[in-house]
């Protein structure tokens, strides 16, 4: 059993009590993304190695490994279902390619392609109400999809790279645009534009990931110059910011907590740091024992969160059994 702590009863001395619990150390090149299901403990990684992997975070074990040789394997999120996922492949990326690949984990069949983006996918998310999902290209678009054709639903043509993101409710989604700007849209009626836009202050660097928290209040951004913001999701506040050692070939990734008190970054000097909302004050910082972690989730239903990096995927559990009762 994985440690029992409620997400609800985090605080400073549980934060500080986080450590390394499993470690997965069979990649073979980078790790290029991981996702969480919402519902299940499971979760799912990509590499560089052309892998899609399936893991039981509850007891901390590998389930199931997938190649894909022909399309790779970059962006990867789960589907409602938790034995399904949506993956973005790295290669032959022509006009006629499959950029996305809808995938059975359960007898590794490819359900569904989606054709339509002509560069490599950098953003992907599902909606957490319905059948939608969105994609971010370097071909400079967004595009909205259902699970259940395989049309393109909608296209929003933008300047820069892309990053998407649903809110906690699926009623909104936030796009990140050239120069820093988030423009937020409706998801019901998005071909009307967005209906607010944010800019983060005197920061023109591009933004590389948005969250929301699960109570839809904030929002999380992740620049290319490695500063984090936490931007109030209603009216586009900075609440607090805080920034991490520069890492020049790879890209970091932040994450909230369930409850929304704490984010969790990488850092080009290699460690993970946590730092409180409500006080603004860094809380912790541990050596990752990984390098420069690139990607990092706090698992939705856990006292739990994943780093990676190259070759390597770290399960962080509390280490004080009094508090937090079982292990892996």
């Amino acid at each position: 059993m994985a440690r029992n702590t409620s997400v609800s009863e985090l605080n400073d001395g549980i934060i500080r009590n986080m450590a390394i619990g499993a470690v997965f150390s069979d990649f073979v090149g980078k790790i290029n993304a991981l996702d969480f299901h919402r519902t299940a403990d499971l979760m799912v990684t990509t590499g560089e190695d052309d892998s899609v992997r399936l893991y039981d975070i509850a007891n901390g074990k590998l389930l199931k490994t997938t190649h894909h040789k022909k399309h790779g394997a970059d962006r990867i999120c789960f589907s409602h279902h938790p034995s399904s996922v949506i993956c973005s492949s790295t290669r032959n990326l022509d006009s006629g390619a499959e950029a996305l690949r809808y995938l059975s984990m359960y007898d590794n069949r490819c359900l569904r392609y989606f054709k339509g983006h002509t560069e490599r996918v950098v953003s992907l998310c599902t909606s957490p109400v319905d059948d939608s999902f969105m994609s971010g290209s370097l071909d400079h678009s967004v595009r909205i999809w259902d699970l259940r054709v395989n049309a393109c639903q909608g296209i929003l043509r933008l300047r820069g790279r892309p990053t998407v993101a649903y809110d906690q409710q699926g009623l909104v989604f936030a796009v990140s645009m050239e120069g820093g700007a988030i423009k937020l849209f409706d998801s019901r009626s998005y071909d009307k534009g967005p209906f607010d836009t944010f800019l983060v202050g005197g920061d023109m660097a591009e933004i590389w990931d948005i969250k929301f928290s699960n109570d839809g209040k904030s929002m999380l951004l992740t620049t290319k110059s490695n500063n984090i913001y936490v931007l109030d999701a209603y009216n586009g506040e900075k609440k607090c910011g805080f920034s991490v050692d520069a890492s020049p070939n790879t890209t970091i990734e932040a994450t909230f907590t369930p409850d929304g008190q704490y984010v969790v970054s990488g850092s080009g000097d290699g460690t993970l740091n946590a730092w409180s909302i409500p006080t603004k004050s860094k809380v912790a910082s541990w050596d990752s024992h990984i390098g420069v972690a690139s990607c990092l989730k706090w698992a939705p239903r856990r006292v739990m969160f994943a780093a990676a990096s190259q070759g390597a995927l770290t399960f962080w559990i509390p280490k004080d059994t009094n508090a937090a009762g079982g292990s892996f």
